[in-house]
């Protein structure tokens, strides 16, 4: 399988992708959901969720995580990575720049002005989420 470089998968996981988010669910399955991420290369992979969401009562500082990015379209790519919680922060108001990352500028800060985790008491509902990716998988078909 054609693999990417370290370069390579850092800078596709850093691209706008929705990722697919899988936690430990006890006996279950793994819980898995999609779900915004960013992630800058060298750094920490964060996301927001709520938390008293089902992601966010199974998560704790220190279990494990796996999150996958891929294209829609051929030639295939995906960048898969596994590691660590290393922080759970309460939610400041980070909503609004994964919001414009997500849907730009002018509908992103609309999403973040509709959201309840805009007022005051921006913590009270949802968390920061921060992971270290330890361990990529990573497939590029255009390099086959």
């Amino acid at each position: 399988m054609p693999a990417m470089s370290q370069d390579e998968k850092e800078a596709f996981l850093a691209d706008l992708h929705v990722g697919v988010l899988a936690i430990n669910d006890g006996a279950n399955g793994p819980l898995t959901a999609p779900i915004w991420y960013d992630y800058q290369p060298g750094g920490s992979l964060w996301f927001i969720t709520g938390r008293n969401s089902r992601k966010g009562k199974r998560l704790e500082v220190g279990s494990r995580v796996s999150l996958v990015a891929q294209t829609e379209d051929a030639p295939y790519k995906y960048v898969s990575v596994e590691g660590p919680v290393t922080a759970i922060d309460a939610h400041d108001n980070e909503i609004l720049g994964m919001a414009i990352r997500y849907l730009g500028e002018e509908q992103g800060k609309a999403y973040a002005a509709a959201s309840p985790d805009s007022s005051a008491d921006a913590g009270s509902g949802s968390i920061v989420v921060k992971v270290t990716p330890e361990r990529w998988l990573t497939v590029d078909y255009s390099k086959g």
